[in-house]
């Protein structure tokens, strides 16, 4: 047993091992933590910044698949001062219970014990790392120290209708959960709100010996599927020792009353585009300019500044209702509602809305793209139509069922040619 003496000593396991497959062609070789997101983020740094902001500064990422653009932004980012003890380090899948990769998110934990027992924090925050929020974590601590029980889960209401795809709490009058339940099919309501219910987000603070106690017993359990929210929670529901934490009372400087208790799970493509066009709104209800708690990234520093050229009648390079990031270059084309990654480029004639452009994406002249995904280095051909024929699209790309189409890094994309406008370009 680890005596508590002064502050609490805490450390946090984040959980980016899983393939993503419902982010497909956006995970095809790459970790869903590691997606870009908001022009110049990855999706991990929104739960890293919320971690580092609440003043937790020991933090181990447990990565798995594809995981090498995601070890290499955190080896460029993420460099605290080691000198203080203070860490982001990831930690792939060592084998040290066998020849095996992780098995779930509780055995991952269960198979870098290691690392918990030398470190020996009072206290674990285990965070998923693709959900796009912010949250001060020290006040969820708090909460969780004063509760006395194992774990606390952070909550929040979600629709109804969206319930079935989240772990769903019962919460009883003192706080604790009565009863948990893993995606279920008909999801209980909110008493007095029948169109809502609470749902776990994934966010997690352990006591310490509990969580060990917890995912070794689990470890031996061979019909167990080893996962946090589907063997973990529920057995510490039922021994009663499991709290919950409402989201909706956290205070975080500088947010509006407009974004408090801003989460999106960005589970899948829908949810990904919808989470990013939250972004580009005059007044968004998530707020990437929040100097009081910054969401981190790494940047070059020899990346030079966004460029918009000519303004001629019919051929003039701007961007509306956008970000932009550095290294653009909107050279006589139209951006509307989107967001353009480093070094995008949109050709004359060209018109791009309500969309995502991620690193190094081309857009030829008088082509025209519309509600779209596109990832890393794809050049789109002169004159070429996404996002206008759902048919032609579906022949042709990913569509997700809300119709957003999405294309894989380095995809090759057809020509689909019509006239373009006279004049040349730089």
């Amino acid at each position: 047993m680890w005596v508590q003496r002064g502050e609490p000593r805490v450390m946090a396991m984040v959980l980016a091992g899983g393939q993503g497959t419902r982010l497909q062609p956006l995970t095809i070789d790459r970790a869903k933590p590691a997606v870009p997101f908001g022009g110049t983020y990855r999706l991990i740094d929104f739960a890293l910044s919320n971690l580092v902001n609440g003043g937790i500064s020991k933090i181990v990422v447990l990565t798995q698949y594809k995981s090498h653009s995601l070890d290499r932004h955190i080896a460029q980012m993420w460099r605290l001062l080691p000198m203080l003890g203070n860490y982001v380090a990831t930690v792939p899948a060592q084998m040290r219970t066998g020849p095996r990769w992780f098995a779930g998110s509780a055995d991952a934990v269960y198979q870098n014990l290691n690392l918990v027992r030398d470190e020996k924090p009072n206290y674990i925050c285990v965070f998923g790392a693709d959900h796009i929020y912010r949250m001060d974590p020290s006040q969820m601590i708090a909460h969780h120290m004063a509760s006395g029980a194992g774990v606390t889960l952070a909550g929040i209401r979600v629709p109804i209708k969206e319930a079935h795809a989240f772990g769903i709490v019962e919460p009883d009058h003192r706080g604790r959960v009565a009863a948990f339940l893993e995606k279920p099919d008909n999801p209980p309501p909110v008493p007095g709100a029948p169109g809502q219910a609470y749902a776990s987000m994934g966010i997690y603070v352990f006591s310490t010996e509990t969580l060990i106690d917890a995912v070794t017993e689990d470890s031996r359990d061979e019909d167990s599927n080893h996962d946090l929210g589907g063997s973990i929670i529920p057995m510490l529901v039922k021994q009663g020792d499991a709290s919950v934490y409402d989201f909706t009372g956290n205070e975080v400087p500088g947010v509006s009353e407009r974004e408090r208790a801003y989460w999106r799970d960005v589970g899948d493509l829908d949810s990904y585009y919808e989470a990013s066009m939250d972004l580009v709104a005059v007044d968004p209800v998530f707020n990437l300019y929040n100097h009081d708690w910054p969401i981190y990234t790494f940047l070059s520093s020899d990346t030079p500044p966004a460029k918009f050229v000519f303004d001629d009648e019919g051929r003039r390079g701007h961007a509306l209702d956008s970000l932009v990031s550095p290294g653009v270059i909107i050279s006589g084309g139209t951006a509307r509602r989107s967001i353009l990654s480093p070094y995008v480029r949109i050709n004359t004639g060209a018109l791009v809305e309500n969309s995502v452009l991620m690193h190094g994406v081309q857009i030829g002249r008088g082509a025209v793209v519309r509600r779209a995904i596109v990832d890393k280095n794809v050049l789109v051909p002169p004159g070429a139509h996404i996002g206008v024929d759902p048919v032609k699209d579906r022949r042709r790309f990913s569509v997700s069922q809300k119709g957003i189409v999405a294309i894989g890094k380095g995809q090759q994309v057809p020509s689909d040619p019509i006239p373009t406008p006279v004049g040349g370009e730089i």
